[in-house]
C-alpha cells in the first residue's frame, strides 16, 4: 500500500493519497483545490488517480474533488447521509453508512459520523495483503488529535438556527462507537493544530484510537451528554465568515478550475485605471514594511500561514481586487487564494512598482509603546480597543478595553469612536495591524496602533 499525507499549512488543513500499488491505482480523500499537487505525487510513485473521496461537505476550504475528478476522470464518492439539506447537487456515487470502496487490495468502508456535520463520513482502511483487520481511520472533522470537531459551525457561522445542540448530541453519540473501536487503528484527521474546525486540536500529524481514548478531553466526558456538550460549545473561536460560503460552493454546481492561474503584473496604466475603478487593493507586506509607507485605502494582509483566513473574513466574493506583492509570491499566493475560492485577482503590482507610481504621496504610521499608552489613558479619554477572540478577552485585557473581535470590525464600524483616540491591540501586533488598515481604509484617521499588545500589557 502506498500512503502519503498532503498538508496546508495555510489552512491547517489535511488531505490523503492512498494507493495499491499492485494494481497502480490511487485514491485522494480530502484533496484541495490546487490539483496539480496530487498528479505530482501519483506520477511520481507510477499511480493513476481512479478514486477521490470526501469526508463531508466542508466549511473551512473549497474542495477540489470535482476538480480532481474532472481532470484525470477519477470516480466521486460522497456521502448521502443526512436530511435533503445535506446532498450534493452535482454526480457523484452515493455513499451509506457501511458500504465499501475498493481500491485494488485497499478497501475502504464508510462510517456514519455525525456531529460536525450532519452528512459526515469517516473512512475505515484495510490493507488486506497485509491483514484483514483495518488499520487507518480517516475521520475528517470528527476526530482530532486530541480534539473533535465543532458542532456550531452550522449555526454560528452558516446561520441554521438550532442546530449547535443537535449536532453536539449527534457528536455524543458517533464518539461512543468510536470508543468502541480498536486501540491499534491509526487516526489521520482532516485538520491539525490553527484550524477553526475545533478549539484544540494538536500539532501532531496523527493518533491512535487508544492514545484518543485516553488524552482526548472529549472521550472523557462520554459518560454525561450535558456536561459533554456545554464544554464543547464553549470557548469556540469565531468562525471566519468566508465558511458559509465555503458550504454553498461544496455543495452546489460551480465553476471548476483546473489549473492555478497566473495572475498578471499590472502596469502603470492598469494601475491607475484600477484605482480609478476603486478596486480594493491588497498589501501583502509584513506590516512593519507597509506602516512605512502604504496606499491609503489598502487592506494591509500579510503574506503568511493566516492570509487565507483573513482575507476570507475580509473579501467580498463578488469583489476584484489587485494584490502588492514580490513577484515570487504571487503563484504562492494565488494558491492560497484558490484553497477559499477567491478567484477576482485582478493583478498585482509589486512594492517597488507602487513607489514609482505613487511619487512619494504614500501614507505611513509608527506603532506606540506600553508607556504611551499609558500616558494617553492617564491624560484623556481614549478608547482601547481589543480585536483579540472573545475567549481571549476573557482570560485577561487591559482594564477598561471594549473587546471587538477584528473579523466582525468591518459591520461593527459604528462601535469604534470617532471623537476620541482610539487604541488598537491584539496579543502581539499581527491582528492589530490588520485592523489598523481596515480601520484606515474605512476613514478612521484617529488610530493608534499599540504593537506590544496583551503579551507585552501584561509582562510583570
Amino acid at each position: 500500500m502506498f500512503f502519503e499525507l498532503v498538508y496546508d499549512k495555510s489552512l491547517a488543513q489535511a488531505s490523503y493519497v492512498i494507493g495499491c500499488q499492485a494494481g497502480g491505482i490511487a485514491a485522494v480523500i480530502d484533496p484541495k483545490r490546487d490539483v496539480d499537487t496530487y498528479f505530482k505525487i501519483a506520477e511520481e510513485n507510477n499511480l493513476k488517480i481512479t478514486h477521490v473521496l470526501e469526508t463531508h461537505i466542508h466549511a473551512d476550504f473549497l474542495c477540489g474533488s470535482r476538480e480532481l475528478a474532472a481532470i484525470t476522470g477519477a470516480s466521486l464518492y460522497l456521502s448521502d447521509e443526512g436530511d435533503k439539506d445535506w446532498k450534493y447537487e452535482f454526480p457523484h456515487n452515493k455513499l451509506k453508512h457501511g458500504d465499501i470502496i475498493e481500491l485494488g487490495n485497499v478497501t475502504f468502508e464508510a462510517l456514519f459520523t455525525p456531529g460536525h456535520t450532519p452528512e459526515h463520513l469517516s473512512f475505515l482502511l484495510t490493507d488486506h495483503p497485509a491483514t484483514n483487520k483495518p488499520s487507518m481511520l480517516f475521520t475528517g472533522d470528527f476526530v482530532f488529535v486530541g480534539d473533535v470537531g465543532r458542532p456550531d459551525l452550522l449555526e454560528q457561522a452558516a446561520g441554521i438556527k438550532d442546530s449547535q445542540e443537535k449536532g453536539a448530541h449527534l457528536l455524543f453519540d458517533s464518539l461512543q462507537d468510536f470508543n468502541k473501536m480498536q486501540d491499534f487503528i491509526q487516526v489521520w484527521p482532516g485538520h491539525g493544530a490553527g484550524s477553526a474546525c475545533g478549539k484544540a486540536l494538536g500539532a501532531v500529524p496523527m493518533s491512535t484510537v487508544g492514545y484518543e481514548k485516553i488524552r482526548n478531553w472529549a472521550l472523557q466526558l462520554l459518560h454525561d451528554k450535558s456536561a459533554f456538550t456545554k464544554e464543547l460549545l464553549s470557548d469556540q473561536p469565531e468562525p471566519p465568515k468566508y465558511f458559509a460560503m465555503m458550504k454553498k460552493l461544496n455543495k452546489v454546481e460551480r465553476k471548476l478550475l483546473t489549473e492555478v492561474p497566473e495572475i498578471v503584473q499590472l502596469d502603470k496604466t492598469s494601475y491607475q485605471k484600477a484605482k480609478t475603478d476603486k478596486l480594493r487593493f491588497i498589501d501583502t507586506r509584513p506590516w512593519k514594511v507597509y506602516s512605512d509607507g502604504f496606499l491609503k485605502g489598502t487592506f494591509n494582509i500579510p503574506h503568511n500561514n493566516s492570509f487565507s483566513t483573513w482575507m476570507g473574513w475580509f473579501m467580498d466574493y463578488e469583489e476584484d481586487f489587485v494584490l502588492i506583492a514580490e513577484e515570487g509570491e504571487t503563484e504562492e499566493l494565488t494558491r492560497k487564494l484558490m484553497r477559499i475560492g477567491l478567484d477576482n485577482v485582478n493583478g498585482y503590482i509589486t512594492p517597488a512598482q507602487l513607489l514609482e507610481f505613487e511619487q512619494g504621496k504614500l501614507s505611513s504610521y509608527r506603532a506606540i509603546d506600553k508607556q504611551e499608552v499609558k500616558e494617553k489613558m492617564e491624560e484623556k479619554d481614549v478608547h482601547v480597543l481589543d480585536v483579540r477572540g472573545k475567549s481571549e478577552f476573557n482570560s485577561g485585557h487591559i482594564e477598561g478595553a471594549e473587546n471587538l473581535f477584528i473579523g466582525k470590525i468591518t459591520e461593527n464600524l459604528e462601535k469604534v469612536s470617532k471623537e476620541k483616540e482610539v487604541i488598537i491591540h491584539c496579543q502581539s501586533g499581527a491582528r492589530s495591524a490588520i485592523a489598523y488598515s481596515i480601520l484606515r481604509a474605512n476613514g478612521f484617521d484617529n488610530i493608534l496602533n499599540y504593537s506590544g499588545g496583551w503579551a507585552d500589557w501584561s509582562k510583570k
